[in-house]
């Protein structure tokens, strides 16, 4: 399993667990969800996808531009899709996920966990 797979399953079970045990709009239960998912995975990607020996203060703060672009490109989405469209939330972060996932990793990967060339 990688960084993703796993931060999509915390995202998604604090999504379901939000709208379904505590009454959270799914648009505001999604947000909460792809800020757990992030954290979750900025870690693994430090540690395992990038295995990267870079600091934190070079890192974080460029992950943290990616994960809010994303938050905010998510919460889009998912208003677009469940106030607009009128598809099922769990349908809508699909969608979502989609969309944002990929981004993410090639953000990650070509910017935030660049190694430094000499």
């Amino acid at each position: 399993m990688n960084s993703g797979a796993i931060g999509t399953a915390v995202h998604y079970t604090l999504l379901w667990l939000l709208v379904n045990q505590w009454a959270v709009q799914p648009v505001w239960a999604s947000t909460c969800g792809a800020v757990a998912g992030a954290a979750t995975i900025y870690g693994l990607n430090y540690v395992w996808t990038f295995a990267s020996d870079l600091p934190h203060r070079r890192t974080l703060p460029r992950f943290i531009a990616i994960a809010l672009t994303s938050m905010l490109l998510n919460l889009a989405i998912m208003y677009a899709l469940t106030k607009g469209l009128k598809l099922h939330y769990l349908l809508a972060q699909v969608v979502a996920t989609g969309v944002c996932l990929g981004l993410n990793y090639l953000a990650s990967r070509y910017w935030a966990f660049k190694p430094t060339t000499t």
